[in-house]
């Protein structure tokens, strides 16, 4: 069995699915790695280095491609990438299916097999897999580091000779995987932190992370589904969390929004006439920008200014960090396969509590 590993061409993108350190694992579980010259120099991996874990190079993607039994990716192929895979291969990258109609037949009539790294499930057997988590984790980390390098003042409380400088207030809405890093990177630089999230279950992961929870008087016990992710607020819910973030973003030098749904638009948290409100010099890190945004006046990509106040849409944040979210994202892609090898060889069942819900295409039929 081969499993490819081609350069990603997506704008922006850094990373590479499989970093050195898991090629060698799959090298000596007994599959053949082929790499791309290059494919992981953005993400400071060298081509030497993929030689050293049992790696052949392969000099361009077609090559890649046209002989890979398995195409491991970051980003999904585009149209022309896909009509070089080999007939009957399996893809495994992030997929985005909605954002696919152009793709989606292609792989279809290669008879490729589709998996979307999105769709791995939220149950225990799958923790290890889930790139959405690591990649998370990342993003909120940078994410704080983005803001603080936008601000016009310190995180930490600093005592100097010219006096005593006060910290500075970070406020994280949503305490998911990237709020929780963020909230862990704000206090570690030495900011006051508070967070918001309507599940009322996070408030002692908050808290023991030393932040301070800003909860609203009734937060609905239903507010996070099976998946552990937040459900949409009622209009009643939303009003009474809006007068709640308005108060308080008053009085904040950091905001960092992380607030998603999955398959939906991404919660609106922040408005307009919350960031009037809000200080001079105060930043916004909007983390839910590539999905429409947390906050009003969000720019996917830019920096906006709103009266002093600077607003920034984060795209794509992990590949910032490309060399340890490559290692992150490769030793989710690593579990994976390992899950899905049998006698050598990649075995794809539908029924399987893993594989099935990931499939977006199977032997060549899309599949929603």
């Amino acid at each position: 069995m081969q499993i490819g590993v081609p350069k990603e061409t997506a704008p922006r993108e850094r990373r590479v699915a499989l970093a050195p350190d898991s090629v060698t694992r799959l090298v000596k579980a007994g599959a053949q790695v082929v790499v791309e010259r290059g494919a992981g120099v953005a993400a400071s991996f060298p081509d030497s280095a993929y030689e050293a874990a049992g790696a052949t190079l392969a000099a361009t993607a077609a090559e890649v491609l046209a002989a890979s039994d398995v195409v491991t990716k970051v980003q999904r192929p585009s149209a022309d990438e896909a009509r070089a895979f080999k007939s009957g291969a399996v893809l495994i990258s992030l997929f985005q299916p909605s954002a696919a109609a152009d793709v989606l037949p292609v792989l279809a009539e290669r008879s490729v097999t589709a998996l979307s790294l999105e769709r791995v499930p939220r149950i225990t057997r799958a923790q290890s897999m889930d790139v959405l988590s690591s990649q998370s984790t990342v993003a909120g980390y940078k994410a704080v580091l983005i803001g603080a390098s936008m601000m016009p003042k310190f995180l930490p409380m600093l005592t100097t000779a010219a006096g005593n400088i006060a910290p500075a207030k970070a406020f994280i809405l949503g305490a998911g995987v990237a709020g929780l890093q963020a909230i862990a990177t704000a206090r570690r630089l030495g900011a006051v932190v508070s967070a918001f999230d309507v599940r009322p279950a996070v408030r002692e992961q908050v808290q023991s992370l030393g932040a301070t929870f800003v909860a609203a008087e009734a937060l609905a016990s239903d507010a996070e589904d099976k998946g552990g992710y937040a459900r949409e607020q009622s209009v009643e819910q939303q009003q009474r969390t809006a007068a709640l973030l308005h108060g308080h973003l008053k009085q904040m030098d950091l905001v960092v929004t992380t607030a998603q749904i999955p398959g939906r638009p991404a919660p609106r948290l922040i408005t307009a006439a919350m960031v009037a409100d809000m200080r001079a010099g105060s930043v916004i890190v909007d983390l839910a920008a590539e999905s429409g945004g947390n906050c009003e006046l969000t720019t996917p990509g830019e920096t906006v200014n709103a009266n002093g106040v600077l607003i920034y849409g984060a795209v794509d944040v992990p590949s910032t960090v490309p060399t340890h979210a490559s290692q992150m994202f490769g030793r989710n892609v690593l579990t994976l396969l390992q899950h899905l090898m049998k006698d050598g060889a990649i075995t794809i069942d539908v029924k399987d509590e893993i594989a099935g819900p990931m499939c977006v295409v199977y032997q060549g039929q899309p599949r929603t």
